[in-house]
């Protein structure tokens, strides 16, 4: 490796919001399991790209998270999953939204980014292109968890059905991972379940470009979690991304675009950066983010960061 060339690292995040204490070691486990995956490629010459869908799917596989398995259920007591991945190199990327039946939507993600000649599928025709690309599909019910099923059928039962909540004190779950390997490449994926009893068909963040994920080897990689509604008015991955392109490091350019998620929507959300000098960022205005970070030379770092704002 030529001596300015940037390190090998990963960071995930599983979800920024006031994440419940008897919860925080699975949520630790998840994420380090996942950090831990995405290295595993990192290490012996893999891509970013190939880390990141790794790391996603361990998460999506966990029901500790709202991605794959134990997602949250929408107004309709269904599982409606959305994904996105994206390749720094030539910003190529691939996403779905309101699958039922995938268990792994990043993989889906990233099959319509390589396969499919479009950038998103939705609903059936995402899961119909799963189905020519021989990716299995599911019984929608394998992803629901007895967590889930008691939270909906508690809160419909107390005359709610019609409710949406929003404040940072709900669950927001979605999973991410960022990216740099050793030819400097950097790439973004993210993954969720979407809000706690959403509409059917509401689509957040998560699977937008720009909002839920970016990558450029230009500046940056970012993912990140919240109020999707929010998230997406200030574009907010591109927007960290923007600034580490303008002389921002990583950690100025998460809290600046925290800062202005804030500032102009009164939202709350976090943010996981990575910048192609291999300086990480992690910001959020929440109670909590949940993150793992792994780097050549150390071993996997986990935490529950407690402050609001800047760490």
């Amino acid at each position: 490796m030529a001596m300015n060339q940037p390190s090998p690292t990963i960071i995930v995040h599983g979800g920024a919001y006031d994440i419940p204490m008897d919860t925080h070691e699975a949520v630790l486990a998840g994420c380090r399991q996942a950090a831990q995956a995405g290295w595993a490629i990192l290490a012996h010459g893999g891509s970013a790209l190939d880390a990141v869908e790794a790391a996603v799917r361990v998460m999506e596989d966990d029901p500790a998270f709202d991605a794959g398995v134990g997602s949250y259920l929408n107004a309709a007591g269904q599982v409606e999953l959305d994904a996105i991945v994206m390749d720094g190199r030539d910003l190529s990327f691939g996403a779905v939204a309101a699958v039922q039946r995938v268990r792994n939507p990043v993989t889906l993600a990233r099959l319509v980014m390589a396969q499919s000649g479009h950038a998103m599928l939705v609903g059936a025709g995402a899961e119909t292109f799963a189905r020519e690309c021989g990716l299995p599909l599911c019984p929608p019910e394998e992803l629901w968890v007895g967590r889930e099923l008691e939270r909906w059928q508690a809160f419909h039962a107390g005359g709610h059905a019609h409710v949406q909540a929003h404040s940072g004190t709900v669950p927001s779950d979605t999973v991410g991972a960022v990216a740099l390997d050793g030819a400097g490449n950097l790439a973004a994926a993210t993954s969720t379940g979407g809000t706690f009893n959403k509409l059917p068909g509401r689509v957040g963040d998560s699977p937008l470009v720009g909002c839920g994920a970016y990558a450029d080897n230009g500046s940056a990689a970012a993912s990140a979690t919240g109020l999707g509604e929010a998230l997406m008015k200030v574009v907010i991955s591109k927007t960290a991304c923007d600034l580490v392109a303008r002389g921002m490091a990583a950690q100025e350019a998460a809290d600046a675009a925290i800062a202005l998620l804030a500032e102009r929507t009164t939202g709350t959300g976090g943010l996981i950066v990575l910048d192609r000098l291999g300086r990480v960022g992690i910001a959020h205005n929440t109670p909590h983010i949940a993150y793992a970070t792994v780097a050549a030379g150390s071993e996997a770092s986990a935490g529950v960061e407690y402050s609001m704002g800047k760490r």
